[in-house]
Parts: structure tokens; sequence; C-alpha cells
């Protein structure tokens, strides 16, 4: 097996973006790891390559990946001359590819989920004895009912800004 190759400094610092950035999005941090690593490579790289130079797991690196693929931040890659039979990947780098990606496979189900969420919640809002809570509860899921709304209307608009 081939001897790890430790992170330059500037593949520290660019993973290292990348790993407050999903943090800021409540992802795993291998995710952050991986994106970083194929970013700031000249080269498509295996499953086996992103293990030994980040020190994670193959589990790890490989649910990042899968989860990385479904968002469309990476796509697999041929590495001509090789003679391996590996899949080897490199990054989605196009921004309106990145933001659809995480809007379609993690926002739009979030928004979704909290819209149904809300719905049962106000049907048991009626349930509330005390009149003034139940006027305050629905009041304030009416207020996170619309913001979902506005949310669904703001993500095509978002995604259209950002793909320019």
């Amino acid at each position: 097996m081939n001897e790890p190759q430790e992170l330059n400094p500037m593949e520290r610092q660019v993973v290292a973006v990348f790993v407050d950035g999903v943090r800021v999005l409540g992802l795993p941090r291998s995710i952050g790891e991986i994106y970083g690593l194929l970013f700031i490579s000249r080269s498509p790289m295996s499953l086996d390559d992103l293990v030994l130079r980040l020190k994670i797991s193959k589990g790890s690196a490989s649910q990042g990946l899968r989860m990385l693929k479904s968002l469309g931040a990476v796509r697999e890659s041929e590495v001509i001359g090789t003679t391996e039979r590996r899949t080897y990947y490199e990054p989605a780098v196009e921004l309106k590819r990145l933001v659809g990606g995480f809007i379609r496979e993690q926002v739009r189900p979030h928004l979704e989920s909290g819209k149904s969420k809300i719905k049962r919640l106000s049907e048991t809002a009626t349930d509330i004895e005390d009149p003034e809570q139940r006027k305050f509860v629905s009041e304030r899921l009416d207020r996170l009912d619309n913001w979902m709304r506005s949310g669904g209307r703001v993500l095509p608009l978002l995604q259209k800004i950002l793909g320019q």
C-alpha cells in the first residue's frame, strides 16, 4: 500500500474552507474534506486516494462521495493511461450546479416536510383550551408557514442569480 502523502499547506487551507462551509450547512466534516481536496487537486482522485490523503475511514469516504454525487458536487471521471479498475472523482465547480444540487437534495425536502408538519400542528392547535395560548400558537404557526412559502419562492430566484 502507498505511503500517505501529507496535505500541503495550500491543500489544508482549502480543505478547511470547505469544512467550515459544510459545518454551517450541518453536513458531516468528511463532506467538506473530500470536496475541498478534490477542488484543489489537479487530477481526479479515487476513493483510496481520498482515504490515504485525508486519513479518513473508507466508509466515511464512500458515504461522503455518495452524498456529494447525489448533490451533483462530484462526478466520476476517467483517468487516461491507467490500467487500474478504480473509479475516479472530480469536483463540479459550477456554482449553479452546486447550489441547485443542495437545494434539490437538502433544502426542498426540508421545506416540504416542514409544510406538512406545520399543517398537522395547526390542526392540533385547535385543541388548545386556553384561548390566548391558542391564538398565540396559531399566529406563530401562520408566521412559520409564511416563512416556508417565502423560502419556496426565493429558492428558484437564488438558483437563477447564482447561475448567472
